[in-house]
């Protein structure tokens, strides 16, 4: 039986606590989504500063080198507006 993960604009999202994987990792490149800050907002906790990474999934790749590109947004809806840019433009 195959695993459904969410997506978000044809793309899964995996979250690990603060951490948050968005990409195929069959693909080439995968963004990885950091919560660095969060504050409370009526009781539900809203991310208000994520650092962004778009990485390479190859591991034959030296570490140095996995790290495309790196961002910084202020919402959860910015950073993957911004990480499906980057996916859409690595297809």
């Amino acid at each position: 039986m195959a695993e459904e993960f969410l997506t978000y604009k044809g793309f899964p999202l995996v979250r690990n606590g603060r951490t948050i994987y968005y990409g195929n990792m069959s693909d080439e490149f995968v963004a990885n989504l950091n919560i660095v800050e969060a504050h409370d907002e009526n009781g539900i906790e809203v991310a208000s500063k994520i650092k962004m990474v778009l990485m390479r999934t190859d591991p034959t790749v030296d570490v140095q080198d996995m790290v495309v590109k790196t961002s910084e947004r202020e919402s959860l809806y910015d950073a993957l507006d911004v990480a499906n840019i980057w996916l859409s433009r690595s297809e």
